[in-house]
């Protein structure tokens, strides 16, 4: 099964290999300052989804250098995009992000900036901002919506309706922002059915999506549930099974950022083989190929 991989759409857009560096910008999130709650998402880490990134205690010039050091070792890599990933980074004074923004595009082989955010820290000025960023280089923003359906959004404590996000990606796209959208498989509650209700809508929305596996991590309010036996994960054959119908589904110009994600090792409960990625990829590989088989297409 083809697909239009980050790979491929970073190629044809910078003529080479790209890096992500993952950045801390020291933020937290509406869910975790007492504006929405106190607790986070029920599925998220400590770590607001930024184990991989550097510490805030470093100023970004020095997360970048000390990223780029540690690619550099492995790859003859020159081009990068700098990463906002943990918890939620437009959630700040416009001023403070304008310097952060404008620091990390700063070195010339910054060739893109990539926001991850809610859709509802999108006020106005920070619109306006993110315009400003991306007359100077590409901005990406990333949106957590991990589901379309009002029980799994309540149950996972997102905080926002459906609207908002809708509403988000279309100021986002008046303003010519690239939009890639994060959706959760394998919530608990949700049917087959439901994740690829999800997957239909965001197919129609976004520029791109990152398609995750729902990881149960230590330290979470969702591992409580896991343990009182509440829900099951999905296992590696019904994962790649399922991926398989949510690639069918995507229009061709929609960039598949990622097919799976990784959940710190050190922190991760469920599923256990998802921390295995040579066989994760090696699986989803043949079920791709076992699909295009079924389908009488061309391996």
């Amino acid at each position: 099964m083809h697909y239009y991989s980050l790979n491929e759409y970073l190629l044809k857009t910078f003529g080479e290999k790209v890096y992500k560096i993952s950045l801390d910008g020291g933020m937290t999130c509406p869910n975790r300052d007492g504006t929405l709650g106190n607790r986070g998402c029920i599925f998220c880490s400590r770590g607001g989804s930024g184990e991989f990134a550097a510490g805030a205690s470093l100023s970004v010039a020095e997360q970048i250098e000390q990223a780029k050091k540690l690619i550099t070792q492995k790859t003859d890599c020159r081009k990068f995009i700098a990463y906002f990933q943990p918890f939620t980074n437009t959630y700040a004074p416009v001023e403070y992000l304008k310097k952060l923004y404008l620091e990390a595009i700063a070195p010339e082989e910054i060739v893109a900036l990539s926001i991850a955010t809610r859709p509802d820290c999108l006020g106005k000025e920070v619109l306006e901002l993110l315009d400003e960023i991306n007359k100077l280089k590409p901005v990406w923003v990333e949106l957590g919506l991990q589901t379309i359906h009002t029980a799994t959004a309540d149950y996972i404590r997102r905080g926002y309706e459906l609207p908002v996000y809708t509403e988000a990606v279309k100021m986002l796209h008046e303003l010519g922002i690239n939009v890639i959208t994060h959706v959760i498989l394998g919530l608990p509650f949700e049917t087959r059915e439901m994740m690829l209700e999800t997957v239909r809508y965001v197919g129609r929305t976004t520029d791109g999506i990152k398609l995750q596996l729902l990881h149960v991590l230590e330290n979470t309010d969702l591992l409580d549930d896991y343990r009182k036996g509440l829900f099951t994960t999905l296992s590696l054959e019904e994962y790649a099974d399922l991926l398989c119908d949510c690639v069918e589904l995507l229009p061709k110009n929609v960039v598949i950022h990622r097919l799976t994600g990784d959940g710190s090792k050190k922190l991760l409960i469920a599923p256990q083989w998802s921390g295995d990625k040579k066989r994760v990829l090696n699986t989803i590989n043949k079920a791709f190929r076992d699909r295009d088989v079924e389908q009488g297409r061309a391996c």
